[in-house]
């Protein structure tokens, strides 16, 4: 559904005229904000199967920096990282050689290359990397992190993460998560704004609107079922 489409659901809902553009009113300008404030709170949610992305980094005794930082090229300043697996590369045919980076906060990290450079001289340990950590964003406000030990030879970084879409603002930018429960909560946030709908309470357009987030996400997550089953170690 296109960002004018859901402006004009929610506008109709409200019994306000609907709009040629969203840009139209100052009203459709409003709605258009809450509509992607909406859309915010349902991305937030639940790690939708549609945001789920890839990216892959080659990584050399000189790539990464001497901080051992990489930057994850379109992630995002938030990204959700469902796993980061290392592997030989160009030596990885079937599989063979891939494991997965373990992450560690930023202290522990710092501990591990401060402990560890007095034993190696100045520079980081080399070897394959295990663990990784967050640190901020680059210029293009996408996230880096930091990996140990520094890579001792070439290794292919693939990366899988959940990244919420960038806000809407052109009339036919496309919603990638479901869109009605985006429809009902704009719905309640908009009638808790202006405190009346000329019908349905603020409280009942909520409920509506949780019922319709939970719904999508149960449909979403009996496509991936493996996301919501834990094991016992």
């Amino acid at each position: 559904m296109t960002y004018l489409e859901l402006v004009n659901n929610v506008l109709r809902r409200l019994r306000e005229t609907e709009v040629t553009t969203v840009q139209s009113t100052s009203y459709s300008k409003l709605i258009g904000d809450i509509v992607n404030d909406a859309k915010k709170l349902v991305e937030d949610s639940w790690d939708w199967s549609m945001e789920r992305i890839t990216i892959s980094n080659t990584l050399t005794s000189s790539n990464p920096n001497e901080n051992n930082d990489v930057i994850l090229v379109g992630s995002g300043e938030s990204p959700r990282i469902e796993s980061i697996i290392v592997g030989w590369d160009g030596a990885d045919v079937g599989g063979t050689g891939k494991q997965f980076l373990t992450y560690i906060d930023q202290n522990t990290m710092e501990e591990k290359i401060r402990m560890e450079q007095p034993l190696v001289g100045t520079a980081v340990p080399n070897g394959r990397p295990v663990y990784y950590s967050f640190y901020g964003i680059d210029s293009n406000r996408d996230s880096i992190i930091r990996i140990y030990p520094s890579p001792d030879q070439s290794y292919i970084l693939v990366t899988n993460l959940f990244k919420g879409q960038t806000n809407l603002s052109a009339d036919d930018d496309t919603l990638n998560v479901p869109s009605m429960p985006v429809i009902h909560l704009a719905v309640a946030l908009a009638a808790r704004e202006r405190g009346e709908t000329g019908g349905t309470s603020t409280q009942e357009y909520f409920q509506i609107a949780n019922k319709y987030l939970s719904d999508a996400i149960a449909m979403d997550a009996g496509k991936h079922p493996e996301q919501t089953i834990f094991y016992t170690p």
